[in-house]
């Protein structure tokens, strides 16, 4: 079994086991929790606004945040994880950077080599413009898919609104958390 093929079979078992381990065991404090919230709103924010302008398969995404950063659905996901482990402690973020290396990379590396294989006549130009994580300042735009707006529809089909409800959740247990420590 190759790297990646293990990183892809046990990326969301990890993530939930790392994230129960993280809920069972946090104990923040008040203004820690109240920055990191912040951070993972963000990231769920950014995530429900990648959901709503991507066609998996069938069309290269370069609207939305698609036109900052070439995977937005992965940097929110970074931003959720950073905030909850900030919101525990700073030190833990350091487990987060090290996780996205490990395993993000290698699955953002071949999610590249598919789409390039898909769309092999626009994705160079789009992978020349737009950076692979962070995004970039301002939008990139090219061609009359860089203007397609989010649909609400697509928001739904890819169940991104319970990535929401998750996140109220955790920060809701972690304020009792935090209020039992007090």
């Amino acid at each position: 079994m190759s790297y990646q093929d293990l990183v892809k079979t046990l990326r969301m078992p990890l993530g939930f086991l790392l994230g129960g381990l993280y809920l069972t065991f946090a104990v923040p404090e008040p203004l820690p929790l109240a920055v990191g919230a912040s951070i993972a709103l963000i990231g769920v924010l950014v995530r429900g606004w990648a959901s709503g302008h991507i066609r998996k398969n069938a069309r290269l995404a370069v609207s939305g945040p698609y036109a900052y950063t070439r995977n937005p659905l992965y940097f929110g996901s970074f931003l959720i994880a950073a905030g909850f482990a900030i919101a525990g402690h700073w030190s833990l973020l350091l487990l987060v950077i090290a996780f996205f290396v490990l395993v993000y990379a290698p699955k953002i590396e071949a999610e590249r080599l598919n789409i390039l294989s898909r769309f092999p006549d626009d994705y160079p130009d789009y992978a020349a413009k737009v950076p692979v994580f962070f995004p970039r300042r301002g939008a990139w735009a090219s061609g009359p898919a860089s203007d397609e707006p989010f649909s609400f529809d697509l928001y739904m089909k890819h169940g991104e609104w319970k990535a929401g409800l998750v996140y109220v959740a955790a920060v809701a247990w972690l304020a009792y958390r935090a209020s039992q420590a007090s």
